[in-house]
């Protein structure tokens, strides 16, 4: 996907987000009764500006990393007699609480609409059944098998890998073990398999499920490479696109799994492989680069890609699940309420150090993974922005002065005292507050250049 057709589709992932969210400041001020003079959706520069018949100027700025959304208000500025009564500041604390929690909190009502819209449509996918499992890795060394069919995750029942992923994701930065019940045909009972985490998921880019060392079942796929990375071990050692692997170590290749498990286990040592190319047969020596795995383990890495072609899979493999419109909507609720515990979860540990700061993302990869979503089809993309839409309702509610969140602690802290903090203290929190997002969004702007370009 070019840079032009990422930057499209992050705009209409993140363009939808923010409009709602201050519709939401929006909404409720004018039901308060202040005035609003300027709905703005982003910072800077106009690009586009009308006056509606209510009086409010609508623009479009140049910098769509935000909006705003600005009301009467004597604290900045002279505002006419007549307007004073309509002023921001003149309200009582619980309508400007409302106002300013209005923003977030439509935020995460539209991530329950959008997963709403996607559950109505049902869902087709995968049983949560074990379909490999690597050796020396935490779910081996817990006794987990092939074909064992995971049923809870820390008891917690769960049908999809989805929602394993999501209740692996609440362990992370974590030491100790992850409860998961399985169903086995070499027992009667199910049965529970305590699988050791040490800092689980602490390296960027993990996935929560093959970091414990397995992966779901995967239909058997030609061995046919599809690509081949630039100077890579690979490339450099004589493998084309469109190579059929026929023997590798002595051993026949039936499957793309067959060749990439003993890859895996032959880091910087050579093995002979032949291949079929052009209707001819070839022997080349591959020697695989060695690279560690989450676990710290040398496993080796060609720089090779599978061909595209078509995936069958086994009924017996596959699970439908359709919803009418209040089932949907609850499984909607449980999602989004899940996604908040998660985001809330992931950004107490960061703070108390048991995540890094290296697995904070910025605008970049936001626009890398809409483009990649929008590619994958319209469900991925509603995906896409109802986590997002969580993730900005969830942070935005953060207590910190410059996000609406601090403004509801000065405003809780008004209520209680019966006036307002001084402007003096509140502008030193303001200063707090600009200082502590703009090194969070430069290091997340720096993570994003880092796994950019390597």
């Amino acid at each position: 996907m070019g840079i032009l057709q990422i930057i499209i589709a992050a705009i209409i992932v993140l363009g939808p987000l923010i409009a709602i969210h201050e519709f939401g400041h929006f909404w409720v001020a004018r039901r308060c009764g202040v005035k609003v003079l300027t709905f703005s959706i982003g910072f800077g520069p106009a690009l586009a500006k009308w006056r509606g018949k209510d009086g409010v100027d609508y623009q479009l700025a140049a910098i769509p990393l935000g909006g705003f959304v600005r009301m009467v208000d004597e604290r900045e500025g002279e505002v006419p007699v007549a307007d004073i009564p309509y002023a921001f500041n003149r309200q009582p604390v619980l309508a400007r609480m409302a106002i300013v929690a209005a923003g977030p909190l439509i935020n995460l009502a539209f991530a329950v609409l959008l997963f709403w819209v996607l559950f109505l449509q049902g869902e087709e996918h995968l049983k949560t059944i074990v379909g490999s499992v690597k050796p020396n890795t935490p779910a081996a060394v817990a006794g987990l098998q092939v074909g064992d069919h995971i049923v809870a995750v820390d008891g917690k029942p769960l049908s999809d890998w989805e929602g394993i992923t999501y209740a692996l994701v609440k362990h992370i930065g974590e030491t100790g073990h992850v409860q998961l019940t399985v169903e086995s045909n070499h027992a009667t009972q199910s049965q529970i398999i305590n699988v050791p985490i040490r800092n689980y998921l602490n390296t960027p880019n993990q996935d929560p499920i093959t970091a414990l060392g397995f992966t779901p079942y995967q239909p058997p796929l030609e061995p046919i490479i599809g690509e081949v990375v630039a100077d890579g071990a690979a490339a450099k050692q004589g493998l084309q696109t469109g190579d059929k692997i026929l023997v590798a170590n002595q051993q026949p290749i039936k499957t793309w799994q067959d060749f990439v498990e003993i890859v895996r286990t032959h880091p910087e040592k050579s093995f002979s492989a032949t291949i079929e190319r052009h209707g001819q047969q070839l022997t080349l020596s591959l020697t695989p680069r060695m690279e560690r795995d989450e676990l710290g383990h040398k496993e080796g890495k060609l720089g090779i890609g599978l061909k595209q072609q078509p995936i069958n899979i086994p009924p017996a493999y596959i699970q439908k699940q359709d919803y009418n419109l209040f089932s949907a909507f609850v499984r909607a609720c449980d999602k989004t309420y899940d996604l908040i515990v998660m985001t809330v979860s992931s950004l107490g540990k960061m703070i108390i150090g048991l995540i890094g700061l290296d697995n904070l993302s910025g605008p970049i990869t936001i626009a890398k993974v809409a483009g990649h979503t929008a590619d994958i089809g319209w469900q991925a993309m509603i995906g896409f922005m109802a986590l997002l839409s969580v993730s900005l309702g969830v942070l935005n509610l953060l207590p910190i002065p410059i996000l609406d969140g601090g403004h509801l602690v000065y405003y809780a802290i008004e209520g209680v005292l019966g006036r307002p903090l001084s402007e003096s203290v509140q502008q030193v929190g303001l200063k707090i507050g600009f200082a502590i997002m703009g090194c969070l969004m430069f290091l997340a702007i720096f993570n994003d250049l880092s796994r950019l370009f390597g």
